[in-house]
């Protein structure tokens, strides 16, 4: 009997010691979040993102920058598709924010709050700050890693809600998953590698280091592109998404120089016209300030947007639409629609 009640009094110690170490409430884990995102100083990331909106599934090497001092917050996002030599980098420095594309040695730069007006899928602190604004947020744990559900605020509306999982020692994110209302998986991100505390110098989030990191050849771009006639060749897109009442009424294409444009006009309730043309290597850099505006994420490239007009890379086209009657949202979706439907002009 005595060793019985032993064995009884020895299971009771090991469940209240296994009590005392056991998982976190959902309280305790925001509130460490809250406590890391005010002493976040800076992180280097690396992450896999994946976009399942059109017929196949396309995936980006995504790398990401952050430090903050007491000066500002600076970023570097670059992005490249596995099977596109051109990519993007999105940057944030005392200057304000830039879209850099270096294959063509050409960048935008904007006075915008970016990215504090929207979430940012590849951004850690972003992504707490989401779990934190949620009151109706889920909670759940799922081995060594908390997983919690949270409403979004991403500039395509139709993301309409995410899956965050962090790794419950550290509280680092592992992995991200965006799904439409009807649950429908629209965007994953896998996080491979994450650095807190990551030390920079000082010209890491410099403007003129990151062209030159790219390591391009902007004039032999340009050379190999007038050699043939093809080169300068492309196929038009047409947006599979117009606002109703609208309609293509003209389409007008030319040649100069062997580059190749064609202009789309479409004229209804919410008139609006986009040039499509070859994309042209500059042979010294070129920075387009366009002062207010901001970046804006198509899932396939990043976008220049200000009051009226939108412009983009993708595929060796550049597209530029201009509108005095549609919203940025609306134009951001007519953007959107042109990376599903090709169609070449008759």
């Amino acid at each position: 009997m005595r060793r019985k009640w032993l064995l009884t009094g020895l299971l009771l110690l090991v469940i209240g010691l296994l009590a005392a170490c056991g998982e976190k409430s959902q309280e305790e884990v925001v509130q460490d979040l809250d406590k890391k995102l005010q002493d976040m100083t800076g992180y280097k990331g690396t992450a896999t993102m994946t976009l399942e909106t059109g017929e196949e599934p396309r995936s980006y090497d995504v790398e990401i920058w952050y430090m903050q001092n007491e000066k500002n917050k600076y970023y570097k996002v670059e992005l490249q598709n596995e099977n596109e030599e051109q990519n993007q980098m999105i940057i944030r420095n005392d200057e304000g924010v830039f879209v850099l594309t270096p294959a063509l040695n050409k960048s935008f730069r904007f006075q915008s709050d970016w990215p504090n007006n929207n979430s940012q899928v590849y951004l850690y602190e972003s992504l707490i700050s989401d779990i934190l604004m949620d009151a109706d947020r889920t909670f759940a744990v799922h081995e060594d890693s908390y997983v919690f559900e949270t409403k979004t605020n991403y500039q395509n509306k139709n993301l309409h809600h995410q899956e965050i999982k962090l790794e419950a020692k550290s509280l680092r994110p592992e992995s991200v998953k965006i799904y439409d209302a009807d649950y429908k998986m629209l965007v994953s991100v896998e996080f491979n590698n994450f650095e807190e505390n990551a030390s920079f110098d000082d010209n890491d989030f410099s403007t003129e280091k990151s062209k030159a990191a790219t390591s391009m050849n902007v004039p032999a771009a340009a050379e190999e592109q007038d050699e043939g006639e093809n080169a300068q060749d492309f196929e038009v897109v047409y947006p599979s998404y117009q606002p109703q009442g609208t309609s293509l009424t003209e389409t007008e294409e030319s040649k100069d120089s062997g580059s190749k444009q064609v202009v789309l006009s479409y004229t209804g309730d919410q008139s609006f016209t986009i040039i499509e043309r070859s994309e042209q290597a500059q042979a010294a850099s070129s920075d387009i300030h366009v002062g207010n505006g901001e970046p804006v994420d198509l899932g396939f490239t990043v976008g220049a947007f200000t009051e009226g007009s939108l412009t983009w890379h993708n595929n060796g086209v550049e597209y530029f639409l201009a509108s005095n009657d549609l919203t940025q949202d609306e134009m951001t979706a007519v953007a959107r629609s042109m990376n599903e439907t090709m169609q070449e002009v008759k």
